[in-house]
């Protein structure tokens, strides 16, 4: 189910963070043709919806699963409000901005970010005084879960651009000439960018205690 407590974000937001290695389309084709399926689902064309829902869902899926910290019941929550929102603000996509998956991306993200925030503040007022009980058989290993929550944490509050490099590296699995490419820089600026972005990641996951 989805949490309350999740705000409803702006797909407006910049799509450039969302596009991982890549960049914004440049093809008039591809504008046109995500223009056309926008229109036609805002027409009420059930069949265009499901398509464009189903070509989506699986890049979808493993985007938020990254951005969740492989947290499986965050992920999903994250999953559903970010199509309910796709849903409500769908006039607010122009593909002439970026990519409709671009879009769910940036959605997905502002998600995440206010879902991890807020399981971790309910977490935190809810921790026992007196030590931490033994969790319920078969439950998630809280060390684990604890774990998770911080790399998610540390992924929101990265700037767009070290999170969208660490995802063309590690989630996408783009070699570095592959994402040279893709952003139009040389190799070697885009390993630069790459370690500034793994330092910044280990020191907010490292500081981002309770």
């Amino acid at each position: 189910m989805v949490r309350g407590g999740v705000n409803d974000p702006d797909p407006r937001e910049s799509y450039a963070g969302a596009q991982g290695s890549g960049g914004p389309m440049d093809g008039g084709g591809d504008v046109w043709r995500e223009r056309a399926v926008r229109d036609a689902v805002l027409a009420g064309d059930g069949a265009a919806w499901r398509a464009w829902y189903d070509d989506h869902f699986p890049r979808l899926a493993a985007y938020v699963a990254w951005r969740s910290g492989g947290l499986p019941d965050l992920a999903d929550d994250v999953l559903q409000e970010t199509w309910l929102t796709a849903v409500r603000r769908l006039r607010a996509f122009d593909p002439a901005r970026g990519p409709f998956f671009a879009w769910l991306c940036g959605i997905a993200a502002n998600v995440a970010r206010s879902a991890v925030r807020t399981r971790r503040r309910l977490r935190y007022r809810s921790r026992p005084l007196d030590g931490v009980p033994d969790p319920p058989a078969g439950s998630p290993d809280p060390v684990t879960v604890e774990k998770a929550e911080r790399v998610a944490a540390a992924l929101a509050a990265l700037p767009e651009h070290y999170e969208a490099v660490l995802r063309a590296k590690y989630l996408d699995r783009h070699t570095v000439d592959e994402i040279a490419a893709a952003r139009g820089v040389s190799p070697e600026a885009v390993g630069s960018l790459l370690s500034r972005a793994r330092q910044a990641f280990r020191e907010v996951y490292e500081t981002n205690h309770e």
